[in-house]
């Protein structure tokens, strides 16, 4: 690790609380699996965390770098109106803050005060269950955990309209996932290990969704009274949820092969 680095992950450190830093390097370490796990679409879409303890400010990424250029001092810090209140030291803050990319997570933080980290992707899967008239079907125990969970915001434009949060906070709804239709997948959730984990078996049920549509077999389609029940038992509040033994191990992971995240 070069000195200019370490300089600058030391100067962000030293000015930022320890829960702030927990929550970059969190979400330094998201990015990082996103690209490690094939849900990455080039520099394009968003990761974000709420600063903690300040529900009107969140950290983005810089518009530009690869997934993998992600590191724990290199986010800017934006208020909900889209003000930079905080921008990367050295060559992260030449780089600019999507206006899109803000919108949409805007448009969560500022509406879910019980949501900390919104994640958005643009995968070859999503975008294929996205464009479908029935959305995600409950057709595996993975797609059955987010049986009516999942809400669906209509195609409209890129989103640069900021009238457009209040209807993406509107079909967001109560739940922690949301189907962009003709566009792409959103997943949220307290805190980034919860994101992560509903954002991943987001997409691994789109993929399996698209093979068994393409296999063109017939489908076993459970009852509604099963896929309802399988829906309760999930998640942060539900009988399942593994996130907190998941997210270690990926850290782990991480740390093996990838160190550079926590700079």
């Amino acid at each position: 690790m070069n000195t200019t680095v370490q300089s600058r992950a030391a100067s962000v450190r030293d000015r930022v609380s320890d829960a702030e830093w927990k929550v970059r390097t969190d979400l330094a370490a998201c990015y990082r699996l996103v690209a490690k796990y094939g849900m990455s679409d080039l520099i394009y879409n968003h990761i974000t965390a709420k600063v903690p303890g300040d529900a009107a400010h969140f950290l983005i990424n810089p518009f530009g770098l690869l997934y993998t250029e992600i590191t724990a001092s290199c986010f800017y810090t934006l208020d909900l109106d889209g003000n930079i209140v905080d921008k990367p030291e050295g060559e992260f803050g030449e780089f600019p803050v999507n206006r899109a990319g803000f919108m949409i997570h805007s448009a969560v933080h500022g509406a879910r005060s019980d949501l900390t980290c919104v994640m958005h992707t643009h995968t070859r899967a999503g975008m294929a269950v996205s464009a479908m008239k029935d959305g995600l079907l409950p057709i595996t125990q993975t797609a059955m955990r987010f049986y009516g969970r999942v809400g669906f915001h209509d195609y409209e434009q890129p989103t640069v309209d900021m009238g457009e949060r209040d209807r993406i906070a509107r079909d967001l709804g109560p739940h922690s996932t949301l189907i962009l239709r003709n566009h792409g997948l959103v997943a949220c959730g307290p805190s980034v290990q919860d994101a992560w984990n509903l954002m991943y078996w987001l997409e691994t049920a789109c993929k399996v969704q698209v093979d068994v549509l393409s296999s063109g077999a017939e489908i076993s389609m459970p009852s509604h009274e099963l896929a309802a029940t399988m829906a309760t038992r999930y998640g942060p509040d539900g009988k399942i949820n593994f996130a907190p033994m998941e997210w270690p191990a990926l850290l782990r992971q991480l740390d093996r092969e990838e160190p550079s995240y926590k700079t």
